[in-house]
């Protein structure tokens, strides 16, 4: 609740994830060995789409923090917007498509997830990256690849 309340009161700038694909037998170390971060990019959006569901953020307040202010912060170049000459990096979202989080679903190297068995409400249908269609309903377009971002510093 604090953190959504920090959130909702932008006192949390941003609402980011790293892709921290570490084993499950690497997290079951002891806490000074075992690597930080899990393994959380493919589920982060819907995760915070799930407070929308809940009628707790709005989906401009998720945009806002999971795109424009990262893109805003570190001055991340022709990205986190849509406008013209943007790099056209967008999902489209069914929000009324209900799924359950699963090991056999998983994009991920290390093969599992903390959200195992967790019910989300909003599924990701379709992904564009530099404006081609890479992801359509669980199939990848192996011809499309991302690019390095370049950043106005």
């Amino acid at each position: 609740d604090s953190l959504l309340a920090a959130l909702l009161n932008d006192k949390l700038d941003v609402v980011a994830t790293d892709h921290a694909p570490h084993t499950i037998e690497e997290k079951q170390s002891r806490y000074l060995a075992s690597p930080s971060g899990g393994p959380m990019v493919q589920h982060s959006l819907v995760a915070m789409l799930e407070f929308v569901h809940r009628n707790k953020l709005s989906i401009e307040k998720v945009v806002e923090k999971m795109c424009h202010a990262p893109a805003r912060l570190f001055h991340v170049k022709d990205r986190g917007f849509i406008e013209a000459g943007m790099r056209a990096d967008l999902v489209l979202v069914d929000m009324d498509r209900e799924w359950t989080a699963s090991h056999r679903d998983l994009h991920y190297k290390c093969g599992w997830t903390p959200l195992e068995g967790e019910i989300f409400h909003s599924k990701v249908s379709h992904t564009w990256v530099n404006g081609q269609l890479a992801y359509q309903d669980g199939l990848f377009n192996e011809m499309v690849r991302g690019e390095r971002l370049a950043f106005d510093r």
